[in-house]
């Protein structure tokens, strides 16, 4: 089974998170959506505070962020071979939808056009205002107006499905085109997207995680603990970045050379990593 990971964007690891932030959740959700799906969708305690370990994690701060995770609904406490959880529905779900933009992501052209995202709440309704803009920020949309949000057109499908998914298409028209007047669209892209932030963020996960290539060849244990991090880290960048056409994008991009750098480290430390994690889930 190939691997997959959680693409929740909202839940990543950063190496500078504000103090109280819980910094191991996104680790763990990551370690989940690896292993446990391949697992009928269940890891033991034990085996999961041992990979925490693995990643230099002390026991109880493993368990308490399990636990937290736990409050948050994204596992649920299930016994099976002793006592263990199982991601909730609604993960299984994000997981199923992330694989795609994670692993197989599709840099749009100018001929797929654009997706408009135009919504109207009540105000009786706020909290769905908030969600709808939760949703489309996770989604990779930029904003061009107030209510008017717009994505490159190849992520209709997985709009559409994420906001029925969510409760939240009867607040919601969509329109897909191109650009037809007037302006540069060049300039206008980078008012909807913040390119600077975007480039800072590859930067430094090409900073951090391009030295990997140099070190030679990894056992299954430092390439689980080399690969785990790396994805946790790479993993919201599909979201931040919706995969905006290069035409539109200053010249010599540094997503690209980051994208490459991850389907590298994906292909090179995978296979190893799984071996690894595998043998403490099984107890070999």
């Amino acid at each position: 089974m190939r691997e997959r990971a959680l693409n929740v964007a909202d839940m990543t690891v950063e190496a500078a998170a504000p103090a109280g932030r819980d910094r191991l959740g996104p680790l763990i959700i990551t370690i989940f959506g690896l292993y446990a799906r391949g697992e009928h969708n269940w890891l033991s305690v034990a085996s999961v505070v041992q990979l925490m370990a693995d990643l230099g994690v002390e026991s109880q701060a493993a368990r308490s962020s399990i636990s937290r995770l736990k409050r948050r609904g994204v596992v649920r406490a299930e016994r099976r071979d002793g006592a263990g959880y199982a991601l909730a529905e609604a993960t299984l779900e994000t997981l199923a939808e992330g694989d795609t933009r994670i692993f197989e992501r599709r840099r749009a052209t100018a001929e797929d056009g654009w997706l408009v995202v135009v919504f109207s709440v009540p105000e009786s309704e706020r909290e769905k205002r908030h969600a709808l803009r939760t949703s489309l920020t996770q989604l990779g949309f930029g904003t061009t107006a107030p209510g008017v949000w717009i994505a490159p057109g190849n992520l209709a499908t997985e709009t559409r499905r994420t906001l029925e998914r969510r409760g939240l298409s009867e607040y919601v028209d969509i329109f897909s085109g191109h650009h037809f007047a007037f302006g540069d669209l060049r300039s206008k892209v980078r008012a909807w997207w913040d390119l600077d932030e975007l480039t800072d963020l590859y930067a430094d996960f090409l900073r951090r995680h391009r030295p990997v290539l140099d070190g030679g060849v990894l056992s299954p244990e430092q390439a689980f603990q080399t690969y785990v991090p790396m994805l946790t880290a790479w993993r919201r960048l599909p979201y931040s970045d919706p995969g905006l056409p290069l035409s539109l994008l200053p010249p010599g991009w540094n997503g690209v050379t980051a994208e490459a750098l991850f389907e590298q480290l994906n292909t090179t430390l995978s296979a190893p990593a799984r071996e690894h994690a595998l043998a403490v889930i099984h107890g070999r």
